[in-house]
């Protein structure tokens, strides 16, 4: 089930437009029409490529989006079938006010390999690689996770650096986490970047928890399938017609915890255009004529782990 990597380059142009659409908002307090552009040179963009593709997560149902919605197809119908997973603007807010870490982010597998996630809540614990296999679960709570990565690492609890999105419903978690004395680094938005910095070195993240989207906790999954991290999730149901929407999907044990493994099943490629500068890549600059990017890309059966800078054409 392996995909060819002679196609990456067809998806990275995919999250540079985006990323570039997105960019001509950047500090216009606008985060409705940065979403949009983003959304509109994504669709243009992925209707040029050779394959049979199904948005699987995406920017909503079809009566909520108008593109980009979840299962409309995309690409020229020629080629072979793709499941894809898009964030055309990670960062919405991000990009309104001129902040650092808006991104494009984009995941691609074969047909059928993607978990079809609602449009919901997620709960998410993620580690970086190297540790021993199901090392940590949503089960056990915070404080003994903590106490087993700590172990892992023959370190001290204190010494251990978590990420979790700002958020009042993690009040539970940041008055454990600062009991037994662990760093915790908050962001605003974007955790699809927040679960995979534990697997960058320079971001010095240990472990990523909290509540967050269930389309970007797919998303994150995808990247650290390829980076060899552990992650896990489970739904989160606030009312009935989001449980009901789940089944519709094929969702059977609502209660089911999802490891990397179930959420992306095979060979997958990733990627993420920067739209403001971050900490994983530079946004999009301005170049008059032209504009230069850069975009972090995986792809899992070749190993490729690198960023990618082009000079494109407006």
């Amino acid at each position: 089930m392996i995909i060819d990597k002679f196609l990456i380059d067809s998806f990275v142009k995919t999250t540079e437009r985006a990323a570039y659409g997105a960019s001509l908002f950047k500090g216009k307090n606008d985060k409705i029409a940065a979403d949009q552009a983003a959304v509109d040179e994504m669709r243009k963009e992925l209707n040029t490529i050779n394959m049979k593709g199904k948005i699987v997560i995406g920017e909503g149902e079809l009566d909520e989006a108008p593109m980009l919605y979840i299962n409309e197809e995309v690409g020229t119908r020629i080629g072979e079938e793709f499941d894809i997973a898009v964030d055309p603007l990670e960062g919405t807010n991000f990009t309104a006010k001129n902040l650092p870490n808006a991104l494009s982010v984009l995941a691609v597998t074969r047909r059928g390999n993607l978990f079809h996630a609602p449009d919901i809540y997620m709960e998410k614990i993620a580690i970086g690689p190297g540790f021993p296999k199901n090392l940590i679960d949503l089960d056990y709570g915070i404080e003994k996770n903590i106490k087993l990565l700590s172990e892992a690492k023959n370190t001290k609890p204190e010494k251990l650096s978590a990420c979790l999105l700002e958020r009042p419903r993690h009040d539970s978690i940041i008055k454990s986490l600062n009991s037994m004395g662990v760093k915790i680094n908050f962001i605003s938005d974007g955790d699809v970047l927040g679960v995979i910095s534990v697997a960058i070195p320079k971001s010095n993240i240990d472990i990523y928890v909290g509540i967050g989207g269930a389309p970007e906790g797919v998303l994150a999954a995808a990247a650290l399938n390829c980076l060899e991290c552990q992650m896990q999730t489970r739904l989160v149901f606030q009312n009935t017609n989001q449980k009901n929407r789940a089944m519709e999907l094929g969702i059977k044990d609502l209660n089911k915890k999802y490891n990397v493994e179930d959420m992306v099943k095979s060979d997958v490629i990733f990627c993420a255009t920067g739209v403001t500068d971050g900490d994983l890549v530079k946004g999009i600059k301005d170049l008059g004529a032209s504009f230069q990017s850069e975009t972090f890309v995986l792809h899992k059966s070749s190993k490729i782990n690198k960023i990618i800078k082009n000079q494109l054409k407006k």
